[in-house]
C-alpha cells in the first residue's frame, strides 16, 4: 500500500512539473470585422473556435492574449501566429507583440497573407506557436479557422512564378561565320598586277646597268644558293596569292616561315658570292 501510495505521489509531482515546463496561454480571443460588426470568439489551449471565422478584404483579424511560462505570466522568445493551407501544406507566420507581462497581440488583413492562401477555396488553420531557451517545453496549438471572403468588386490577386534555380534547356551555339577572303577576281588583279611588276624591275635593272654576264658565272659559282634564293621569292609572292585566295592564316604561317627560312639562309650565301665577285673589281 505505501507503494502505491508513493508511486501516485510521484506521478503527481511529475504531472505538476510537466505542466509547470511548458508554454501556455490565457484570456485568449479572437475579433474580427469593423467596430460596427465585429464579430469575438475565445479560445483556450483545450477548446478551439468551433467555427471558421470570415475574414472580408476589408476586415481585419485580431488575436489577443497572455502567454504564461507554466503558471506564471512572462513573454516567451518565439511567439507566432502560423496560418497553414491542409492540403498544400503552404503556412505564413506572423509575429505577434508581446511585453513583459505576457500580454500579446497580433492583427492580420487579406493584404497581409501571400496570394497562395488567399486564393485557398478551404479554410485556413491557425496555429500559436510559442517557445524559449532553457527548458521549457515550447507549443504549438491549432486554435481557429479562417476562411477568406472575396470581394467581386476587387481582381483577384495574381500570382507570380517565383525564380527557382535548376536545370535549364540546352544552349546552342550559333558561332560567327568564318571571314571570308576577297573575291578571287579581285585577287587574280592584284596578282596580275604585282606580276607587271616583275618584267619593269629587269627593266630597270637593265637600265641601270645590271650585266646579264654574270649570270653564268654566279649560277657556276654558287647554283644551289642562287637557284633557291631566286625560287624562295617566287615562292613567298605564290603563298601571298594563295592567301588571298584560298588559305587562311593557320595554313599561310607555317609555309612562311618554311619559305622565309631557306631565303635566310640560300639568300646569305648567294649574296656573299655577289659579293666577291664585287670585291674582285667585276661588275
Amino acid at each position: 500500500m505505501r507503494v502505491s501510495i508513493a508511486s501516485t505521489v510521484v506521478a503527481l509531482v511529475g504531472a505538476v512539473q510537466a505542466a509547470a515546463s511548458a508554454w501556455t496561454f490565457a484570456d485568449a480571443s479572437v475579433s474580427v470585422g469593423k467596430a460596427s460588426d465585429k464579430v469575438t470568439e475565445k479560445f483556450t489551449d483545450a477548446n478551439r473556435v468551433k467555427k471558421a471565422l470570415a475574414l472580408g478584404h476589408q476586415d481585419t483579424l485580431r488575436v489577443l492574449l497572455t502567454t504564461k511560462e507554466g503558471s506564471a505570466a512572462k513573454r516567451p522568445h518565439q511567439a507566432f501566429l502560423v496560418v497553414k493551407e491542409a492540403v498544400s501544406g503552404l503556412e505564413a507566420p506572423f509575429p505577434l507583440t508581446v511585453k513583459e507581462s505576457g500580454k500579446a497581440m497580433v492583427q492580420i488583413s487579406q493584404k497581409d497573407l501571400p496570394i497562395q492562401l488567399l486564393a485557398s477555396t478551404s479554410p485556413l488553420e491557425a496555429s500559436l506557436v510559442l517557445g524559449s531557451t532553457g527548458s521549457t517545453k515550447g507549443s504549438v496549438t491549432t486554435v481557429f479557422d479562417i476562411e477568406i471572403k472575396t470581394d467581386p468588386s476587387h481582381a483577384a490577386p495574381s500570382s507570380v512564378a517565383p525564380l527557382r534555380y535548376g536545370k535549364l534547356d540546352e544552349i546552342h551555339h550559333i558561332f560567327r561565320a568564318d571571314p571570308q577572303n576577297p573575291p578571287k577576281l579581285v585577287s587574280l588583279v592584284f596578282a596580275l598586277a604585282v606580276l607587271a611588276t616583275v618584267p619593269a624591275l629587269f627593266i630597270g635593272w637593265i637600265a641601270l646597268g645590271g650585266n646579264l654576264c654574270h649570270a653564268k658565272k654566279a649560277m657556276s659559282n654558287a647554283p644551289l644558293s642562287h637557284a633557291l634564293f631566286f625560287g624562295s621569292v617566287v615562292a613567298m609572292e605564290g603563298v601571298f596569292f594563295l592567301y588571298y585566295s584560298a588559305w587562311n592564316l593557320f595554313q599561310t604561317l607555317p609555309v612562311m616561315g618554311v619559305v622565309g627560312a631557306i631565303a635566310v639562309f640560300s639568300g646569305t650565301k648567294a649574296l656573299g658570292e655577289v659579293q666577291g665577285r664585287r670585291l674582285a673589281g667585276e661588275r
